[in-house]
């Protein structure tokens, strides 16, 4: 009985080091493919497994709001001002379902995470500054591109804080304004610039807002997030009324609409803020 025990035992160890050497010799084989396999380490059934690949669903709305900032800045460069503020608009629904789609499908990860910040801070943070910088702050000299520096520091410095305090931090809230939030007025501010023929005479005016947007970003004012919100829930069906009524008003004049929305959802964090220190007073 001892015996066969111990070529069971034997057997196994055996069994594991052929294990082995066979990943050694498949991670051995894949060293020689010029693009090096995603390897991540997750939760399943309460171990820590380690997985290949990425997802590919969540992950394919994440570069294409990647491709949709790239290309606000392509135009913006052939002094294409509004086709470069739409592209920013669709970054922003984009970047809104890669998140819910991962939610949905159970395909959220680390990668995906790390993805879509590094895709936000070329679709929110240098696209919309080299944007309003060729519409309008180039005329400022040294002043226009530190006020686009300004912007796009700030909305690095935003999603660094954001990555850091995602765990631990009120999810109801943003602290600071979202730089998709912050894209939306820079991009609906060119934007109704461009389709009244105001280019490079409000730059002053331009340069402001584009500062203000950028130290909003970094800022302690509280935003709602809107995430309580469920959209698998039953609603009132005039809140469905209200939603042709929105989508309505946006036909009628795109520009206008957008940037008074996001201007109003900028300003109602400052609002509260001061109301607040007011009740403190």
């Amino acid at each position: 009985m001892a015996d066969t025990e111990k070529q069971n035992k034997d057997g196994a160890a055996q069994g594991q080091d052929n294990v082995s050497n066979l990943d050694a010799q498949r991670e051995q084989e894949e060293s020689f493919i010029p693009v090096d396999e995603h390897v991540e380490e997750v939760t399943e059934n309460g171990k820590r497994v380690r997985r290949r690949g990425v997802y590919l669903l969540p992950n394919l709305f994440t570069t294409a709001a990647l491709f949709s900032g790239f290309y606000a800045i392509i135009s913006a460069m052939h002094n294409n001002f509004e086709s470069a503020a739409i592209a920013i608009f669709v970054a922003m629904i984009l970047d809104g379902l890669d998140g819910r789609v991962a939610r949905l499908t159970n395909t959220a990860s680390e990668f995906g995470v790390q993805y879509d910040s590094l895709s936000d801070m070329v679709s929110f943070g240098l696209a919309p500054a080299l944007v309003v910088f060729s519409w309008a702050l180039s005329d400022l000299g040294k002043f226009g591109w530190a006020v686009a520096f300004i912007y796009a520091a700030g909305a690095a410095l935003r999603l660094a804080r954001f990555n850091t305090q995602v765990d631990t931090v009120d999810k109801r809230y943003f602290i600071g304004l979202a730089s998709p939030a912050a894209a939306a007025v820079i991009a609906g501010m060119v934007w109704l610039g461009h389709d009244v023929e105001m280019a490079g005479r409000p730059s002053l005016i331009a340069g402001l807002i584009t500062a203000a947007m950028g130290l909003l970003m970094v800022s302690n004012v509280k935003y709602s997030s809107f995430k309580e919100f469920d959209f698998k829930r039953r609603v009132p069906f005039v809140f469905i009324l209200v939603v042709v009524l929105i989508f309505g008003l946006v036909t009628i004049d795109p520009p206008m609409v957008l940037l008074g929305v996001f201007a109003c959802y900028a300003l109602s964090g400052l609002l509260m803020w001061i109301w607040e220190l007011r009740k403190k007073v």
